[in-house]
């Protein structure tokens, strides 16, 4: 990018440049290569364009699921961990072996053992997250969580999660239980078995998050 001087004001293309007023200044530069119709049709950017849909689509269901739990996500302090989260979810997808390089889904990887366990290890800054020990078992009518015997708390807060991955949409649903020594919680099964949906808890002492993440 250059300044000139001239009594001629150009603004436009001329040849491979291009003239506009910056700030009150006068400024040519040489055209961008870039061509947005060869981005989308030639086989030179076919790898760019893979990487690109799949990197947004990475962001948008990181996103979407934050949302959710945006609440707890504060009590992290974590300026960054959005970026954290999407890198988790781009392992996740990368899990995902049933379609081709550019179509691949982080609903796909969450299918495998390995994506779920990703995703149960993510931590949220310095707030413990789940051992293999507390899981979710599902019943006909309801779900329960099971909770490591080490656990000593007075409540415990479960966000059951629908994921809409076509229409990044997401519908939620948090519950609040009293601990009284049990291990085991019993809680309603919000959505039909059809439905993709993931599950966040947080483990409260004394009206204080001590643990919390996906199980």
């Amino acid at each position: 990018m250059a300044t000139y001087e001239s009594f001629i004001k150009l603004n436009g293309a001329v040849g491979d440049l291009v003239f506009y007023n910056l700030n009150g200044k006068n400024v040519v530069r040489k055209k961008s290569g870039f061509n947005k119709a060869a981005y989308k049709k030639s086989p030179t950017y076919e790898k760019v364009r893979q990487n690109s849909f799949e990197f947004g689509h990475c962001s948008k269901i990181g996103k979407i699921i934050r949302l959710c739990i945006s609440k707890y996500i504060e009590l992290a302090n974590e300026a960054l961990l959005y970026q954290r989260f999407a890198k988790v979810m781009t392992n996740i997808k990368d899990l995902d072996v049933e379609h081709e390089k550019g179509k691949r889904s982080v609903k796909t990887g969450l299918k495998t053992a390995e994506g779920r366990n990703i995703l149960q290890q993510f931590e949220f800054g310095n707030i413990p997250n789940f051992n293999q020990n507390t899981y979710i078992s599902l019943g006909l009518w309801d779900r329960s969580l099971h909770l490591d015997k080490k656990i000593v708390a007075d409540e415990v807060a479960i966000v059951s999660i629908k994921i809409d991955f076509e229409n990044y949409l997401t519908e939620s649903v948090e519950e609040e239980i009293k601990l009284r020594n049990q291990t085991e919680l019993i809680f309603k099964n919000h959505f039909s078995e059809e439905d993709d949906v993931i599950h966040f808890v947080a483990i409260k002492k004394a009206s204080q998050i001590v643990q919390m993440g996906f199980v």
